[in-house]
């Protein structure tokens, strides 16, 4: 549990860091560097772009050094390139700033890599789907605390103007990265056994003759079909993400700390929502077994295309919040179905899988974010597109079959879990006689 609290709160600094420049993007860094309105989509593609390479290593990273010293490394290097981009001052600068600081969206992969191999079958999906969640808050969040952190800077005195206020906020996220960094290297371990340095037969490894782990993972059809879908969700996540608090400014007039505000509530869904996408595929496995688990990932997306359809449609503001609550209630549901199906995928090859699906999510970022540059269209036309492509994006789901070996594998699996849940409940059973007994005699 040590490592499930710290990995999401790793993850929600890691988010928090990677979105702060969003929300002040057109109130101040914008006019303070200058920047035209394709540079600012062309920082976000950066930023959102970079991430899939990156996650595409970090997960291979994770299966040869372990996830803790992954992580670790992650938040020094996240601490370093956040507090570094108040420094930027041309175009050219802040387009490498967001580069590097893209890289730190890999965080999501180390977080599923690491509940993943630290809790059961049986409670897998929801301890992903939770610990996901809860750290992508950090997105929302940094919609509407950095506008106060940027503005608080400017009221003590450590900003010079209202244009430069968002120079010394960026050193906010970035020390509280560098306590969590510690905290992550003296209070987590890579496996329940302990760390892979002091266990090396229990780090994920191909033998001789066999194919790396990550071309294993790349070698099955489903890895990239759960690439495309989560392209669909987590893809559209971040998209709004980096959109909202602009959508409602511009669409809306409403000012950067109303607007903040509003695009917070989107993220704030993770809660609940994605911990509810994974606890559902658990239920699901039970009855459908891990056929169960890619049906309820098929419903939830494509009723999140149809929720962002809606969304598209609605010009008055209370309605606009109140389907961008909906569409994001079930975005963030289908990515903690995702990830409730990716543990079964390949276990040995646990990383790679992870990471290829993690990077599908950017891809979809960029593409949407591609489209939105090249096209013209509006963010309202562009939403309602965007619906019918997550929707058909939804269906390919039923294509992701598992081998009868597969699912045998799985009911074993469950029924060990269910005899040794049994023979604890026996314990604790017996143990409190004995204490009943003991207090009797005393």
């Amino acid at each position: 549990m040590r490592t499930f609290h710290l990995s999401w709160i790793a993850f929600f600094l890691c988010f928090f860091g990677w979105f702060s420049h969003a929300p002040l993007l057109n109130s101040t860094i914008g006019p303070d560097l200058g920047l035209t309105k394709d540079q600012k989509i062309l920082a976000f593609i950066a930023s959102v772009g970079v991430t899939i390479f990156a996650r595409l290593g970090i997960g291979n990273l994770c299966d040869k050094i372990g996830p803790r010293k992954s992580y670790i490394y992650l938040l020094i290097f996240g601490s370093i390139v956040v507090s570094a981009s108040s420094f930027v001052t041309t175009w050219e600068m802040y387009f490498v700033s967001r580069l590097a600081i893209g890289v730190i969206g890999a965080s999501f992969v180390i977080t599923q890599y690491h509940t993943s191999v630290m809790f059961a079958p049986n409670v897998v999906g929801i301890a992903n789907a939770t610990s996901a969640g809860w750290g992508n808050l950090g997105g929302g969040v940094t919609q509407a605390v950095m506008p106060l952190i940027a503005s608080g800077m400017l009221a003590w005195g450590f900003a010079d103007s209202e244009l430069s206020k968002w120079r010394p906020a960026m050193f906010v996220p970035s020390a509280i990265m560098l306590v969590v960094a510690f905290l992550y290297w003296k209070y987590t371990q890579d496996c329940p056994k302990g760390n892979y340095v002091d266990m090396p037969e229990e780090r994920p490894q191909a033998k001789k003759g066999e194919k790396s782990l990550f071309m294993t993972a790349a070698s099955d059809k489903r890895v990239w079909i759960l690439f495309a879908m989560y392209a669909g969700c987590f893809g559209m996540e971040l998209f709004v993400n980096g959109r909202a608090a602009t959508y409602y400014q511009t669409k809306f007039a409403l000012t950067e700390t109303a607007a903040g505000g509003i695009a917070a509530l989107f993220g704030l869904m993770n809660l609940f929502a994605r911990s509810m996408g994974g606890y559902l595929g658990d239920r699901f496995s039970k009855t459908g077994g891990l056929q169960g688990r890619v049906r309820w990932l098929v419903i939830v997306m494509v009723i999140e295309g149809g929720a962002l359809l809606l969304f598209s449609q609605m010009n008055v503001l209370p309605l606009a919040i109140a389907t961008m609550i909906l569409f994001s209630l079930f975005v963030q549901m289908a990515e903690g179905a995702t990830f409730s199906v990716v543990p079964f995928i390949n276990k040995k090859a646990l990383g790679s899988v992870s990471g290829i699906v993690g990077a599908g999510g950017n891809v979809g970022a960029v593409m949407y974010a591609q489209y939105l540059l090249r096209s013209g269209s509006s963010l309202e036309e562009c939403f309602m597109i965007y619906g019918l492509i997550v929707s058909s994006i939804g269906l390919l789901g039923l294509l992701i079959k598992f081998s009868p070996e597969d699912e045998a594998s799985a009911i074993a699996e469950q029924k060990k879990l269910e005899e040794f849940e049994k023979r604890l409940r026996e314990e604790e059973k017996n143990n409190l006689s004995n204490d009943k007994g003991t207090a009797v005699a005393l």
